[in-house]
């Protein structure tokens, strides 16, 4: 008991100088918010996007996945509402808000339709910001409007023989004079059916391997380039996913988004980035799949009862309501560090990895909640479900995920 007092008294001390010391200064005492409290403009891009995806996505939903295509009027009406330019400088025409607000713009949509929110999330987190980012003042002002106003962006990275080991490329760009020959396939490339513009990486120089990694400027009119057909996907079906060749694609030097040779540590950092925005699409997915099912089993009987009012329902509910609300301070954390140029990338694997394992498990158990009415189309958890797996694969699969966050934890014990 004497230890307890002696080790509490120095600690009291210090809180009483904390508090003295914010009343010489005149500042009042402030009560710290929840750690999901939103700015204003937040909240109120969460707001139209809510609006926008219950009243413009909604009725299409099942047409465009059974279609396996975008509706060309949703993404018009993304672009009208000021979706698609979140974090583009005002003077650019984008919104200029903050890297959450985009998360939580990917957020709603992915309660109606997954694939239209990976759709947004591209855009937004990785094309705007690659633009942003690293862009020179011409590329800025040529391709920011644009991409703000009416021009989808598409990324270039993944090719046949380079999944997750994404620096095994083999996409060529020669030299040739103040140009740049573009020569290879890249695979399994979201938006490119729909793209105006692609950030392709070729490797300027292979013989430094992948310091010879390269990012360059395409427009879909470059002649050279050609769009193969969508896959015939498990999920996320409107999204487009295709592969995109380029055959001696000759593309200025002024083409080059920010330096020659550092295509590679652009990649890794935005992808990180990418990263927390497929975390917010699975936290969407999640509580979409919620949101479907738990009107049904306040109103389905059996026995005399609500479904809801039995125990085992009940409490596989608050397991996922939890496990849902868990992820999604995981997403918000790693977006607020990104705005804050903490460092992330151990957070944002995290968030991605159990974003989408909750995803995944929230979909399916609410199938089995829903029970004989989940397995068909009718509810719509069965398309979320179908589209939750494809959580543990892109942007990094889980495994990669997991190599990550292991390694990082590691550095921190190896001397």
């Amino acid at each position: 008991m004497v230890w307890a007092a002696c080790r509490v008294a120095p600690l009291l001390g210090v809180a009483a100088r904390m508090r003295m010391g914010r009343r010489l200064s005149g500042a009042a005492s402030a009560t710290p918010s929840p750690l999901c409290t939103l700015l204003d403009e937040e909240s109120a891009l969460a707001d139209a996007a809510r609006r926008f995806a219950h009243e413009c996505v909604a009725p299409r939903v099942r047409q465009m996945d059974q279609a396996g295509a975008m509706d060309p009027e949703v993404i018009e009406g993304l672009f009208s509402d000021g979706l698609m330019g979140i974090e583009v400088p005002e003077e650019y025409g984008g919104s200029a808000a903050t890297f959450t607000g985009a998360c939580l713009v990917i957020e709603e949509l992915a309660k109606v339709d997954p694939a239209v929110s990976v759709m947004v999330d591209i855009h937004n987190t990785i094309i705007n910001n690659c633009f942003t980012n690293w862009a020179s003042a011409d590329l800025k002002a040529e391709w920011l409007p644009r991409l703000a106003s009416d021009t989808l962006g598409s990324f270039c990275l993944s090719e046949a023989g380079s999944g997750s080991d994404a620096f095994a490329l083999r996409t060529i760009a020669k030299r040739d004079g103040s140009d740049f020959l573009l020569t290879g396939e890249k695979c399994w490339i979201s938006n490119s059916a729909e793209a105006g513009v692609f950030l392709v990486m070729a490797n300027a120089a292979p013989e430094k391997g992948y310091k010879g990694i390269t990012c360059f400027v395409v427009p879909r009119s470059a002649h050279g380039l050609s769009v193969g057909k969508k896959e015939d996907k498990l999920g996320i079906r409107a999204s487009s996913t295709c592969a995109v060749v380029l055959d001696e694609v000759r593309i200025p030097e002024s083409a080059v988004l920010g330096e020659v040779g550092q295509g590679y540590k652009y990649a890794i950092e935005i992808l990180n980035e990418g990263r927390i925005g497929i975390g917010a699409q699975m936290v969407g997915l999640a509580q979409g799949a919620l949101d479907l099912t738990l009107p049904y089993l306040h109103e389905r009987k059996q026995f005399g009862s609500r479904l809801i009012d039995f125990q085992a329902v009940s409490h596989e509910v608050a397991r996922l309501s939890s496990e849902l609300h868990a992820a999604r301070l995981l997403v918000y954390d790693a977006a607020r560090r990104k705005e804050s140029a903490a460092p992330l990338v151990k957070e944002a694997a995290m968030a991605k990895l159990m974003a989408s394992v909750v995803a995944e498990k929230t979909a399916s158990k609410c199938i089995e909640l829903l029970g004989g009415v989940g397995f068909t189309r009718e509810y719509g958890v069965e398309k979320l479900y179908r589209d939750a797996k494809i959580g543990s694969i892109y942007e990094g699969t889980s495994n990669i995920q997991l190599n990550t966050i292991s390694k990082l934890i590691s550095a921190q014990y190896t001397r």
